[in-house]
């Protein structure tokens, strides 16, 4: 009966109070994915998985004789970044790289809109004395681009990959709050105002086609670190452009992308057992994460009104456009479309906000790759 009575209660007598924290952090995030609708794909997952990765005597996880289920899926599928890749091809197969085509001058917005990730990174180096790796991990989470802050996160800090991922995701779906403050704060009444002529034109298929293809070779020449990123994230695109895969085209956008988020969502949860996640520096990395969602969109901002310092007056910008180089699509582009029409009814920027958005998924995988490049040789 005793041995009966312990079995019964190892369990029980096995938890502290970080995993009855880690229970809560669980819960609130699957509250903040189902009464909220914040990411629910992949906080649903992350907010189970870090529920069973914290269950007594580790059982799930396992050990490192015998990995349990969840350590198997994060060694399989994110430490070989397999998961991140393939969330890539669901991507790239999303994207219509149309409106960029018809006005390929606003890439530029894709990477400059980025510098947000450099701002939070010297914050975090220099002020709050991360190392940087570390730093440089953490202002990845301000590309707006999940997969590429993983694929970051798990090569050069991956004791940070919980709180990175956790913070990245929830602050991608807070774009809709995050942004309109800071835009407000940057531009004027009459600067959110402004029209832009649309000057639509129709690309040739062919061109559609071979875009994928030559973006890929020469990102993949010039930061061969980014191939795997920009690879898979284009072969995603080719297959829905192509006009002869319409089927695996659809099943990369809904099936295959929703089977491995919510696999790469579970196995996140695995990093975030509570010696881990319970420390003051996942408090710092909201902070910081947050810090780069901002002065993303600000030197977006900038930027923009700093070109039309520039340009004659019926070819300036909106200056709202510089926001949307961050990798957030489509939110970023319809969060700006939606204060253009706050300002004037009749104003429509959605094309050229769309085609800096889709720069911005370009933008955050080379600016990705350039920071494995640079943590790789150290």
């Amino acid at each position: 009966m005793q041995n009966v009575l312990q079995y019964f209660t190892t369990g029980i007598l096995s938890i502290g109070w970080q995993q009855v924290v880690m229970y809560g952090i669980g819960a609130l995030l699957i509250y903040l994915a189902v009464a909220k609708d914040y990411e629910p794909m992949l906080l649903l997952p992350i907010g189970f998985g870090a529920i069973l990765v914290n269950l007594p005597l580790s059982v799930v996880l396992g050990s490192a004789e015998h990995p349990g289920a969840l350590q198997i899926l994060f060694d399989c599928g994110i430490m070989t970044e397999l998961f991140p890749l393939i969330i890539f091809i669901g991507v790239g197969a999303m994207i219509d790289f149309r409106p960029l085509l018809q006005r390929p001058w606003l890439l530029i917005f894709g990477i400059v809109a980025h510098a947000g990730i450099f701002v939070a990174a010297a914050v975090a180096y220099y002020c709050f004395g991360f190392d940087i790796k570390e730093a440089l991990s953490i202002g990845v989470i301000g590309a707006a681009d999940g997969p590429t802050a993983i694929v970051v996160a798990s090569k050069h800090a991956k004791h940070l990959l919980g709180p990175i991922t956790v913070v990245a995701y929830s602050y991608m779906s807070l774009v809709p709050i995050i942004m309109p403050p800071v835009i407000k704060c940057l531009t004027t009444k009459k600067e959110r105002r402004m029209r832009i002529k649309a000057k639509d034109s129709n690309i040739p298929s062919w061109v559609v086609i071979c875009f994928p293809i030559f973006i890929t070779v020469i990102v993949s020449l010039f930061i061969p670190d980014a191939a795997a990123l920009i690879g898979f994230l284009m072969f995603g695109n080719l297959i829905r452009e192509c006009g002869v895969l319409e089927k695996l085209s659809k099943a990369a956008q809904n099936e295959l992308s929703n089977i491995v988020t919510l696999l790469l969502g579970i196995s996140v949860g695995a990093s975030m057992t509570a010696q881990n996640f319970l420390q003051p520096t996942t408090l710092l990395i909201m902070i910081l994460g947050l810090i780069a969602f901002i002065g993303d969109t600000a030197v977006g901002v900038l930027f923009a009104k700093f070109l039309n310092l520039f340009r004659k007056k019926e070819h300036k910008l909106n200056p709202m456009l510089g926001a949307c180089g961050i990798s957030a699509f489509p939110m970023a582009s319809r969060v700006v479309q939606k204060l253009a029409l706050e300002e004037d009814d009749q104003n429509f920027i959605l094309m050229h906000a769309v085609s800096a958005n889709v720069s911005g998924q370009i933008g955050s995988v080379i600016i990705g790759g350039i920071i494995l490049g640079i943590l790789g040789g150290m």
